[in-house]
């Protein structure tokens, strides 16, 4: 007596998504393009997309600047800043002759260019230690937390806090000295500015590639940190994709809202709106005394803050397209400490300084403010001290950049 076996069919092989929050990211993020397109206007509508699509690049390239500093402060990689490099140099050619013309797309524009001084160096010297304690930058802790990452939540409540306590000491630091804001697009002219931005960015890659040969004798790889290959859907990334992308999308901004791309400044409004409906009033401080239409207008009208939201969203469907959405919520007490303390001083640094690493460094950059040139040392040297304290939070200094969110 013979028996046949039956050839089952072989199961469907696994896509590797994680579909329900990858289904309700995109809900989200077309549910309110059209709520703000109907309600506020298309371009806000527009923005919310590019915010989102934001958070897709941060998340799938890892164009986390505070890892990237981070492990060229310890180990002399550099692979990170080179890309930040590159990002910053294709940034100055599109932007500067469209804002040395103070026109795009039939729209006036500016850049971010605010008073360099002692609270710019100050604020950057802060948000730099908080950017290693914290665990992310500005962008960095948004699409961390876009991407399930539970501690970073608690850095982007303190973050918000610091942001308030700011707004409320503005008072002090508003009167440090300063001189008056300096575009070197304006009073150098297009060219002198753009070579001159060149040249320093060239030096600077210029830099590690000397000091990472000198620690370790070659280069690292510019690649994803990965064996997967890349893919635009899935990621992972390789930085120079990131860094051609966040440059796109910046200057989407500026052609639709009229200036560049910022983060922070959403998190005082947010943090204010907050204190109103506990029964404060904010209103009441000298920060938004310059601007009091902005505390009592609708979130949905801020630029922002929409943008914010839809990088969150953004960077929750990138992680559930590559199938990494997965929240831990068990968080070391002295980690916990270090989000906390560098919540606050990512927050309050943020708002001494004019702009965190977006607002101030990338798009001050690429604004051709000088205060984006007092910003960046004084960051990286905060950035240097946040790395030697990391083991007090019980924190990693890693060796070379890996494919995290920071």
């Amino acid at each position: 007596m013979t028996t046949t076996t039956a050839t089952l069919p072989s199961p469907l092989p696994r896509l590797g998504l994680n579909i329900k929050p990858l289904l309700i990211a995109a809900l989200l993020i077309l549910a309110g393009a059209l709520y703000l397109t109907q309600t506020v206007s298309g371009r806000q509508g527009v923005l919310w997309i590019v915010g989102a699509l934001l958070g897709v690049t941060l998340y799938h390239s890892s164009f986390g600047f505070t890892q990237a500093w981070r492990v060229f402060v310890s180990d002399r990689r550099g692979a990170g800043l080179r890309a930040q490099m590159l990002m910053l140099a294709l940034g100055v050619m599109l932007f500067f002759p469209f804002l040395a013309q103070g026109s795009l797309a039939g729209q006036a524009i500016n850049g971010f260019v605010s008073p360099p001084g002692v609270s710019v160096v100050l604020g950057a010297f802060i948000f730099g230690i908080g950017m290693q304690l914290g665990g992310g930058c500005a962008s960095g802790t948004l699409f961390a937390v876009g991407g399930g990452s539970t501690r970073m939540l608690v850095t982007l409540f303190f973050f918000i806090v610091g942001s308030i306590l700011a707004a409320l000491n503005f008072s002090w630091w508003s009167t440090l000295p300063a001189i008056a804001p300096v575009s070197l697009v304006k009073t150098w002219g297009l060219w002198p500015a753009l070579f001159a931005n060149l040249l320093v960015f060239a030096l600077i890659a210029g830099a590690t590639i000397v000091l990472e040969k000198r620690r370790h004798g070659r280069l690292i790889s510019n690649a994803t940190g990965t064996s997967r290959p890349a893919s635009l859907l899935r990621g992972p990334w390789p930085l120079v994709w990131g860094s051609v992308a966040l440059v796109a999308l910046n200057f989407a901004t500026l052609a639709l809202a009229g200036r560049p791309w910022g983060i922070t400044s959403a998190f005082a409004l947010w943090g204010s709106k907050g204190l109103m409906a506990l029964g404060a009033d904010p209103a009441q401080w000298a920060f938004w005394a310059k601007n009091p239409a902005v505390l009592t207008a609708p979130v949905s009208q801020d630029i922002t803050s929409v943008m914010d939201l839809g990088l969150i969203l953004g960077a929750l469907a990138a992680a559930a397209a590559a199938g990494k959405f997965s929240p831990v919520w068990k968080i070391p007490a002295r980690s916990l400490l270090g989000a906390v303390v560098g919540g606050i001083f990512l927050g309050y640094g943020a708002r001494l300084a004019f702009g965190c690493n977006i607002g101030a460094y990338f798009s001050g950059i690429l604004s051709g403010s000088l205060h984006a040139w007092l910003w960046l040392p004084a960051a990286f040297a905060g950035s240097a001290a946040g790395v030697a304290l990391r083991p007090w939070f019980g924190l990693q200094v890693e060796k070379t950049q890996e494919m995290t969110a920071c």
